[in-house]
C-alpha cells in the first residue's frame, strides 16, 4: 500500500469529479442557451446606457443586430435543423461606443460647441448613460475625442459587470445542479474513496479511463468534447457510481444507534464533499487530472511493482 496506490485513488476520485462536473457543465450550457441568460444579462446593462424604453430600438441598430448568435429555435430543433437569431450576448466596447454615438446623434457633432452639446444631451433618452455624459460635459469635457475616451472607459466597466452577472447566474445553476446530481446518484466521496482503495480492479479501470481522457485533450490542452451519453457510460463502466439510493450500502438491521448515527454523519459528509468538488467545474478537475496523470506516469513506473496498482500507473487514463 504505497504512494502509488494512494495516487491512483486520488486520480480515480478526480476522474469521477471531472465526469460529473462535465455533465453539470453541459446541462448548465443547455439551460443558459435555452433561457438566453447571457443575452438577458447584457440587456439589463444596456438599459443603463439608453434607458428601459429605448433598449429595444438600440439593439435594432444594424451593427448590433449583426452580433446576434444563430442557434436552434428550441431544444428539439436539431431534428429539423431549424435555427434563428437569438439575443445579443456580447458587444465589443468599440462597437458599443460607436452604436451609442449613432443612437444619440453624437457621431455627426464633432464641431459642436459646449452649449450646443448640452442642448443635444437634453434630448437623450433618460438613463444612467445620459447622466454620465451630462456630468462630463458639465465638467468641461466638450471635445468629442475626450468624450469618446470617457464613454469607452464607462462602457468597458458596464460590459465587465454584464459578464460578471452572467457568470454569477451560471454559477448558481452549477451549484444547484451539483446538489441535484449528487443526491440523485447518491455519490458519496468517502464511500467512493474506500471502494477505490480496497478494490484494485476498479482502481486500475478508473486510472485507465482517466489517462484516456487526458490523451483525448484538444489541441489547446483543454478537456475533450464529450457528450452526456459518453460521460454516463464512463461512470457505468466503473461500476462505482450507481443511480439510486436503494444501492447504498447501509448498516445491518440489528445495528445500534451509534452505528446508524456514524453512518448518517459520514454519508452527509461524503455527499457534501462531492457537491463541493463537482461544483468546482470540469475544467478545474481536468487540469488537476493532467498533472496527476503525468506524476503517475513519471513516478508510477518505478513504484508499480506491487500487484494490482502496478499496471494502473502506466495505463492510467487520468
Amino acid at each position: 500500500m504505497s504512494f502509488s496506490q494512494a495516487l491512483e485513488v486520488v486520480i480515480g476520485l478526480i476522474f469521477v469529479y471531472y465526469v460529473l462536473g462535465s455533465i453539470v457543465s453541459l446541462i448548465t450550457q443547455w439551460i443558459n442557451e435555452s433561457l438566453e441568460t447571457r443575452g438577458k444579462s447584457l440587456e439589463r446593462h444596456l438599459k443603463k446606457i439608453v434607458g428601459d424604453s429605448h433598449v429595444g430600438d438600440f439593439v435594432k441598430l444594424p451593427q448590433i443586430q449583426a452580433l446576434r448568435p444563430i442557434r436552434y429555435k428550441n431544444w428539439y430543433s436539431f431534428i429539423s435543423s431549424s435555427t434563428e437569431p437569438k439575443m445579443v450576448e456580447k458587444i465589443p466596447v468599440a462597437t458599443l461606443v460607436d452604436s451609442y454615438f449613432d443612437f444619440v446623434g453624437l457621431t455627426a457633432s464633432k464641431e459642436i460647441t459646449g452649449e450646443g452639446l448640452k442642448e443635444l444631451i437634453s434630448a437623450f433618452p433618460d438613463s444612467e448613460g445620459k447622466r454620465a455624459v451630462a456630468k462630463w460635459v458639465g465638467q468641461g469635457v466638450t471635445n468629442m475625442e475626450d468624450l469618446r475616451k470617457r464613454t469607452t472607459s464607462y462602457f468597458s466597466g458596464l460590459m465587465d459587470q454584464a459578464a460578471e452577472t452572467f457568470r454569477s447566474n451560471a454559477r448558481s445553476f452549477v451549484i444547484v445542479l451539483s446538489i441535484f446530481l449528487t443526491l440523485f446518484l447518491g455519490t458519496d466521496s468517502i464511500q467512493l474513496a474506500q471502494t477505490l482503495w480496497t478494490n484494485a480492479g476498479v482502481r486500475e479501470l478508473a486510472v485507465a479511463q482517466a489517462e484516456m481522457a487526458v490523451q483525448m485533450q484538444q489541441a489547446d490542452g483543454s478537456a475533450p468534447e464529450i457528450d452526456v451519453d459518453d460521460l454516463i457510460q464512463q461512470l457505468t463502466d466503473l461500476d462505482i457510481v450507481k443511480i439510486g439510493w436503494w444501492q447504498t450500502d447501509i448498516p445491518p438491521e440489528n445495528s445500534n444507534l451509534n452505528t446508524w448515527a456514524m453512518f448518517l454523519v459520514l454519508k452527509i459528509l461524503g455527499l457534501s464533499l462531492t457537491v463541493m468538488a463537482v461544483s468546482q467545474g470540469s475544467s478545474f478537475w481536468y487540469d488537476f487530472l493532467k498533472k496527476l496523470v503525468s506524476t503517475a506516469k513519471g513516478g508510477g513506473g518505478g513504484g508499480s511493482s506491487s500487484s494490482g496498482s502496478s499496471g494502473a500507473g502506466g495505463d492510467a487514463k487520468g
